[in-house]
């Protein structure tokens, strides 16, 4: 078993505590020994040992105490804590199939297109309750695609209107809440025209101007007359 001896890592400041760990790779691969500071990121750890045993850093697959370690999750950088005398198992993943040109759409491709994913510039607390909800409770991504696409303003209104449900019912206004939170929603989903814009409905333009290719009882009297029917 050989020892390695890394003194040059940028994740580990001066005085450090170093812990040594024995790295075990799957395949015709002698054990070996590797001194690394406590507390390094994931993906400083698999490029030194990709490359003190010569193997293809992005290939690596890393487990540590029954777990695979990530370079980042949701964005972020993941950092792991090693104790001495810790086991590594390191495994070279194979590299893909060529595809075909004329396979078309690949089937793992689809999939990772239909999963719901943050965007980029998505805040640190909100990739945290994303983290905990997929990942601890597993909710499908179906509804996190709902829970994510309402704003903090849009869940005040809905935990002030579950709050006020119940005064309205010990008051027995419970129907004219039901029906002023539906009247509240359509008047509040109307949108604004711009300037020029005709509306779908004559009687809101001016002069009670049509929109082209509108078909009432002038239209279908006309086309009779001209013989279009």
């Amino acid at each position: 078993m050989g020892e390695i001896e890394d003194d040059n890592l940028g994740c580990g400041g001066e005085g450090e505590t170093k812990v040594q760990i024995s790295i075990k790779t799957i395949g015709p691969f002698p054990p070996s020994l590797l001194n690394v500071p406590s507390r390094i990121q994931v993906q400083e750890l698999r490029k030194l040992i990709g490359g003190n045993a010569h193997l293809p850093t992005e290939q690596l697959s890393i487990i540590l105490r029954g777990n695979v370690l990530h370079d980042n999750k949701n964005g972020k950088e993941e950092f792991v804590q090693l104790k001495n005398g810790d086991s590594l198992i390191v495994a070279v993943k194979p590299k893909p199939p060529v595809k075909h040109i004329g396979d078309g759409l690949d089937e793992d491709d689809d999939e990772e297109d239909l999963k719901f994913q943050l965007p980029q510039l998505t805040s640190g607390w909100k990739r945290m309750l994303f983290s905990f909800l997929r990942d601890k409770l597993r909710l499908p991504d179906m509804l996190l695609m709902a829970i994510f696409s309402v704003s903090l303003k849009g869940w005040a209104i809905i935990v002030m209107w579950f709050i006020l449900a119940p005064v309205a019912h010990r008051w027995d206004l419970g129907p004219l809440y039901i029906l002023a939170t539906g009247f509240a929603i359509i008047f509040l989903n109307l949108g604004k025209r711009q300037q020029g814009d005709m509306s779908a409905y004559s009687i809101f333009n001016e002069d009670f101007r049509e929109l082209p290719g509108t078909l009432n009882a002038d239209r279908l009297d006309r086309d009779i007359r001209a013989g279009q029917f």
